[in-house]
Order: structure tokens, then sequence, then C-alpha cells
């Protein structure tokens, strides 16, 4: 690694880590802060099918030595590491502000989601208990183990650059596995430092590779399409329902586990007895923290329709007054910029289906420049790629209605009580985060029961979450698989089952068990002097 100056610090120069090593293999693609392209952030090579082999055959070979390194051991590294990750908090927080955008304030709790991960399965390095089962034989113990499944595949997305990797890598190496990861594009150099993190709390060379490139006709279709010669033991993605829908078709084939956490269209529901104050800012944040993109934004708010006309007058002048800028000049922003162009163009074709079909736009004009300024935005608007704070009233059944908006935008949907909020909140294919504001708890729970998303939140906004929670959806938002808490354990362990005979003779179970038969019925009522 080397660096180089550039507009807000040093520009890092590095290769992909195989094996310990940095490998500098393939042409070399450009990391820019997207608050401002003029600021180089890094530059690294793009990796392609023969680096991923190398990276796999390294993960391979260091497997036999980690996963025969007792659990306790594994977890001391984690241990380590969350120490480690503590004392840099600040620095990788504000170098995250820099390569993707984000905030000071969303990037410190970025940081710390992984420090708290790593501080939950540091301990779980002593709890990866199995089970002692009664056997029907006479000498004779059953018992189960959790094994590691191998070597893992990961790629993960850019708008969360060290909390959702932790998700998947902490518990992987923890468990026993090796990993061979493709980040995000839009964020290899934190990348690349957490993995050197890691390497600094003691992990082994080889346990974690990485290797660096693009999505589609890049490394990480290349990484996808190595599924299917059968080289990764398990596959772990963050990212869109369409990719997700192809790495799950590929995993089912070569029959390995995959753990897919994908897109959402989250509904917030505000009933006509909610806190509406609280409900107000729980809407506002779940729609705007870091500008919409997060895959447990608020998609749909659907306000019961005594208090309709209130909630969408003062939902609209909290989102007028929100401030948008350069988070590494502006600190008090509320968001920033689009982490890259290609989430900015898909964003600007849900004002076409506005139009199309007939939705109110009540709040929002697209791009910010200087030609269409936004009254709260701090810098320069066109040094990177901005979004107006944008606000629909709908009709259930729109295509915004139904489909991810992966930006700042939210649509307004009117219902008349909690059976109808229920149904519109369902109306859609997917199925990650949900909320209700409502102080009538036969409404909670019925929302509770009826809606269809992995997570609900009561009285609480539709974004964040806890290491120590299980995270993850159902229908188009994921396959069921579950990250975090120690629901993760069970997608990167196997169950082995142990049968040991102490008898020293064949006992065949069905068989050979000492089954008690019956006895003779008795006519227990003559005993007892009572009539039939």
């Amino acid at each position: 690694m080397k660096t180089e100056p550039s507009k807000y610090g040093n520009a890092v120069v590095a290769g992909h880590l195989i094996g310990g090593e940095e490998v500098f293999e393939g042409p070399e693609f450009e990391d820019r802060n997207p608050s401002d392209f003029e600021d180089l952030v890094g530059i690294f090579p793009e990796g392609n099918e023969a680096t991923l082999k190398k990276a796999i055959a390294a993960a391979r070979a260091a497997f036999p030595e980690w996963s025969s390194t007792p659990a306790p051991i594994r977890g001391g590294v984690l241990f380590n590491l969350a120490k480690i990750l503590e004392r840099e908090k600040e620095t990788l927080a504000r170098l995250m502000v820099r390569e993707v955008g984000k905030t000071l304030k969303e990037a410190r709790g970025d940081v710390q989601e992984a420090i708290d991960t790593a501080v939950f399965f540091a301990s779980e390095g002593r709890r990866l208990y199995g089970q002692t089962v009664p056997s029907e034989m006479r000498d004779k113990d059953l018992f189960t183990f959790r094994r590691p499944l191998g070597v893992v595949g990961m790629i993960t997305a850019g708008n969360f650059p060290i909390a959702v990797p932790s998700w998947k890598l902490i518990p992987a190496v923890l468990t026993g596995n090796t990993v061979v990861w493709k980040p995000s594009d839009d964020s290899p150099v934190l990348s690349f430092v957490f993995v050197k993190l890691f390497e600094e709390a003691g992990l082994p060379p080889g346990v974690i590779n990485v290797v660096f490139g693009g999505g589609k006709g890049s490394t990480g279709e290349a990484m996808v399409n190595l599924i299917d010669e059968g080289l990764f033991d398990k596959f772990a993605f963050t990212g869109s329902t369409r990719v997700g829908r192809i790495i799950g078709e590929k995993a089912g084939r070569a029959l390995i586990k995959a753990t897919l956490e994908l897109g959402g269209k989250n509904p917030l529901v505000v009933m006509r007895d909610a806190d509406l104050e609280n409900a107000l800012h729980g809407a506002w944040w779940s729609t705007f923290a870091t500008g919409g993109q997060r895959c447990t934004s608020a998609g749909n708010i659907i306000v019961d329709a005594p208090i309709y006309e209130e909630f969408k007058r003062r939902f609209l002048e909290m989102a007028s007054e929100t401030k948008i800028g350069n988070p590494l000049l502006y600190e008090d922003v509320t968001y920033g910029p689009f982490i890259n162009e290609r989430l900015f163009r898909r964003w600007l074709e849900h004002y076409d289906w506005g139009e199309r079909e007939g939705a109110t736009l009540l709040l929002g004009k697209k791009r910010i420049t200087k030609e269409n300024p936004y009254p709260h935005f701090f810098g320069d608007p066109e040094a990177g790629l901005y979004g107006w704070p944008t606000v629909w009233e709908v009709r259930r059944g729109m295509t915004q209605t139904r489909e991810e908006i992966f930006g700042p935008t939210i649509n307004l949907i009117k219902v008349d009580g909690i059976e109808e909020a229920i149904e519109a909140a369902n109306d859609h294919p997917y199925g990650l985060s949900s909320a209700i504001y409502t102080n009538n708890r036969l409404w909670a729970y019925r929302f509770r029961r009826g809606i269809q998303a992995g997570m609900v939140n009561i009285n609480n906004t539709t974004v964040g979450a806890e290491a120590h929670m299980p995270f993850g959806g159902v229908r188009a938002s994921g396959n069921g698989a579950r990250e975090s808490g120690i629901w993760v354990l069970e997608e990167y362990t196997v169950w082995q089952a142990v049968n040991d005979e102490y008898s020293g003779k064949l006992q065949l179970a069905q068989m050979d068990t000492e089954y008690v038969a019956p006895k003779s019925p008795t006519d227990w009522r003559a005993t007892l002097g009572l009539g039939a």
C-alpha cells in the first residue's frame, strides 16, 4: 500500500489482499469522494476470474488450520478486533464520510455496529454449544456439534461499508470458516483497512481474502459464476433482489447455503391514536436517514384518515427544512450525496413513474444544482450528485408504491382503519422491515401478526438494527436467512451428529431397543369398588 496527496487527504493505492499479501493484478479503477468528485480517495485493481481463483485457493489452504483453532481462541481475535475498532472509531468514521458521503453521526454508528458485533461474537467463541441427547440404547451417548462450512464467498454493498461486512465476516471467522470477500467498489479503502485491522487483531493470513472490483460485467459477476464450479461452500450477499435470485438459483444447484439480504419497500403506518410528534420524527428519519439509501428506509407512509391532513401538512414542513450538503464540510446536514451515479440514475426514474401514473408531487425537484437550488443546501451542489427531498401523494397499486426507490423519496397513502392499513402495508412484493405508530395495543398486535416482514417496529422507525437481534426479510427481501445475534450461527455452520457406542457390540436402534410392552388390562373400577 502507498498513498498520494488528494484534495481532502491522501489517496490510497493498494492491491487485492490474498493470503496476507497485496496482489496488483487487473486494470485500475478510481474511488472518488461522492460529495466532491475532485477528491480521489483510492486506486485499486479490478479482479477477474483468475484473481478470484487465487483468493479461493488461499482461503482453502488456510481452512484446515483456522477451523481446528479452538473457538475461544478465535473469539479472542474478535475481542482484540473490538478494542482496535474502538481505538480507530473516529478515524474510520471520518474516512467513511469522505469515501461514501455519510454524515459523521451515521458513520460513527456504522463503526459502532461493527464494534458491538465483534464484542458479541467474541463471547460466542465460548458458547458454540452443541447438545447431549439421550439414546434409546444402553451404553451409548448421542451428541451434536457445530462444524464450519469451509470457504465462504461474500459480496457486500457500499451504503454500510463497515457494519454490514461485519455481520458476515465476524460470524464466519468465529465459526472457523475462511472467506473470499468482494466489497463494493464504492468503498474499497474502508474494506482494505478493515481487513488490515483483522490482521492486527491476530487473524492469520488467508482467513479473509479481498478481491476488489465492480459488479455486473466485472469481479462480482465473475464471482457469482464461480458458484457453479463448486468452489464455494457458502455464499453471502447484500444487494438487489434481481442479483439475489441469481445467487439463490446457483447456490441451490450447488447445494450450498446462501444468505441473501435484499431490497425493501418498508411500510410505516401512523394510526389515528398515535403520538403524532413521535410519529412525525420517526417517519422523517426513516425516510431521509442516509438520503434514503438504506434497505430499511421507509418506502410508503400509510396514514389513518382522521389524521391524514394534519400529518401531511406537518411532515411536509419537516421534509422541506431537511439540511443537505457535503457532510465532510458541514457536520449538521441530514444527508449527503448519492453514493454513486448508478443509484442516482435509478432514483430519477421514479419521477417518470409518478408523472405517468398521476401521482401528486408535494415536494421535490430531482437533482439539486445551481440552476435548480434547494434552500437548505450547504456547499457546492454540482460537486456531487444530490437529490431533493421528495414527497408524493399516491394511490395504492402505483408503480412507485411497489418498487424500491433507493433515495430521498417517500409516498403518502391514506387509509381508513387498521385492517386497510395492514392491507396497504403488504401491497408490494418485499418484506424486510415495517413500523406502526399507535397506542392501541390490539392494533399493534394485529399489525405484528398481519404484516409480511422479517422485522416489526412498534412506535419506532423502520431503520436501525442491534447486533444481538436477527436481521433479514421474507418474500423479495430475502430467503429467510438471518444475520446478527445467535441466529446467524445457523448460516455459517452445519450440525454434526455423533453416535458414541460404549457397549462393544452391535446395537440396532428401533430393532434392538427394549421397548416396554403394556401389561394386561385390569378392571381398576372394580378394584376401587366403583361401578362400570
